[in-house]
């Protein structure tokens, strides 16, 4: 129920307005009444109505003194005036404070509830939009761990947009800035066991890993985060204090490194290698750890104990350099995310980039070493289509994937065949019409069509499908091949046409009801998308 007070120095005029307001009818009551501006101010910031009908000139404060009050102490309530004075000066000073309506007196009965019904209806529509904002915020907030582990795994693997920088760090993640950090790389090998377990199956391996990890880091390290990158990969970001010496911490670092391997043995069946880089004083230098971890197993580094493998970076050997400028997770990471949103052109670019970095900056490049990278290149597009609801196997048969493979022996070879591959899956009728991102444009297409009369954005679907906004957006253009808001903005004109051609409402009737409140802009639009006026179709 609305609740409405009345100002005003004469008493008879306020109780013909108590007595006049259709108040069921509106849905409302009088919670409070005054007869000076002094006390009208008292008694608002008291009651706070939604409505509050007020004169200008009265005794000890006028009515424009009083309402500067009330914004002053932040009363956000509608407020209609209504004087016996048509004094522009006053009319000038109401609109400064926001006043929903100037009303000059004497008025009818029929004015006062045309004004009333006008400002309630701004009521409604402002607390219909405020518990929109409500909802909107619930779900932000469940989606807020998703977000926090997408963050963490492009702090891990260096794809953060270059915007962050240590004055922007997310509020969870500021104390990262008094620490020091330092990634345990994680690999399960792909051995006989790991070869017999099915792609649908991965998932929960990797969960349980998560688990193992996590139980086992929060018994020696009060700071960490674990994430998944790709394939059989993942990392443990551990944060040290600032003055703990790498040193100091390697037997501890050992330790949990060789009840990581054999916990993961014991429960999971699995074998895990693990890379340890080193420690980094400033958290933008933690994809240098990351890549360090990883670095160090694939040359099979310095070792705490023979009898595991575990592997710790060594800062003075030969491939230093390397390690600079050659990042293979950023790639695979980088590539992974091309990949899941079909942006064939843009995997293209980084694997371009990345074979450029390989041949200026490797003395030496294998046959044997391009071999290896196609081999986790093509795990990495197994999961990716996986997560899309793809069995790469199925458009692809293993054997003849295992020739091709065989004959890369050159950078331009390995490059060639990734685009070729690349090509055939973005371009396929399973990627773009039989993938779960398809479930999701359909649904969203489905929500537009029925709810194109609100205002919708892009965002308010995030929330909904646990995939960010950039890549939704993606996935929507390439399932349509139109933007989300150029969709939008078609369906709205088109509904807009059928309103007009059927003649039984005028043109700011029908933006209106299509989810316009500006009739020039709704105006423009529909030349633009229709090549004439809507009053062309109302004549």
């Amino acid at each position: 129920m609305w609740r409405i007070a009345i100002i005003d120095d004469d008493r008879q005029v306020l109780q013909g307005m108590k007595c006049a307001i259709p108040w069921e009818e509106l849905n409302a009551e009088c919670v409070g009444e005054a007869l000076t501006g002094a006390d009208g101010l008292k008694m608002v910031l008291e009651v706070q109505p939604d409505i509050v009908i007020t004169d200008i000139y009265m005794p000890v404060m006028n009515g424009i003194d009083m309402i500067e009050r009330l914004r002053e102490d932040e009363f956000r309530g509608k407020i209609i005036i209504l004087s016996g004075y048509s004094d522009f000066e006053f009319a000038r000073q109401a609109l400064r404070f926001q006043v929903s309506d100037y009303v000059s007196k004497p008025i009818s009965l029929q004015t006062l509830n045309s004004v009333l019904t006008k400002v309630i209806r701004e009521l409604t529509d402002e607390e219909e939009q405020r518990m929109k904002q409500v909802d909107l915020a619930q779900k932000l907030s469940m989606y807020e761990p998703f977000v926090q582990k997408e963050w963490v795994q492009s702090a891990v693997a260096g794809t953060l947009s270059s915007k962050w920088n240590e004055s922007m760090l997310p509020p969870q993640f500021r104390n990262w800035q008094n620490q020091t950090h330092l990634v345990l790389g994680i690999e399960i090998v792909r051995d006989l066991r790991a070869n017999e377990v099915l792609l649908t199956d991965w998932n929960l391996f990797r969960f349980a890993v998560s688990n193992i990890v996590s139980e086992l880091a929060g018994e020696q390290f009060e700071g960490f985060e674990y994430t998944n990158l790709h394939s059989t990969r993942s990392a443990l970001l551990l944060h040290l204090e600032p003055d703990e010496e790498y040193t100091d911490s390697l037997e501890k670092l050992s330790k949990l490194s060789t009840r990581i391997i054999e916990s993961i043995r014991a429960h999971l069946k699995l074998t895990v290698r693990v890379g340890i880089g080193t420690i980094k004083s400033n958290w933008t230098d933690i994809p240098d750890s990351t890549e360090e971890a990883f670095r160090a197993m694939d040359l099979k580094e310095q070792r705490p104990t023979p009898i595991y493998d575990v592997f710790m970076y060594n800062s003075a050997a030969k491939g230093e350099k390397e390690t600079a400028s050659i990042r293979p997770v950023k790639f695979y990471s980088e590539l992974a995310g091309a990949i899941k949103v079909s942006q064939e052109v843009r995997a293209y670019e980084i694997i371009t980039a990345y074979l450029e970095v390989i041949k200026r900056d490797m003395e030496s490049i294998t046959p044997d070493y391009l071999q290896m990278l196609a081999g986790e290149l093509w795990g990495i597009f197994a999961y990716c289509l996986y997560e899309v609801g793809m069995v790469l196997d199925d458009m692809f048969p293993n054997e003849q994937v295992v020739m091709e493979m065989a004959g890369i022996t050159k950078p331009e070879h390995l490059a060639k065949w990734l685009n070729d591959k690349i090509s055939v899956i973005c371009t396929s009728r399973e990627f773009k019409g039989n993938s779960k991102h398809q479930q999701v444009v359909d649904s969203m297409i489905q929500y537009i069509h029925e709810h194109y009369m609100d205002d919708i954005n892009l965002i308010d679907f995030t929330s909904k499908v646990y995939i960010s906004r950039n890549y939704l957006a993606i996935i929507f253009k390439n399932a349509t091949g139109e933007t989300f808001n150029n969709y939008l903005t078609r369906v709205r004109i088109e509904k807009a046409k059928e309103l007009l051609m059927e003649r039984n409402m005028l043109v700011y009737e029908v933006a209106k009801r299509v989810g316009y409140k500006n009739v020039p802009y709704f105006s423009n639009l529909f030349k633009k998308y229709t090549g004439m006026n809507p009053t062309d179709l109302v004549k």
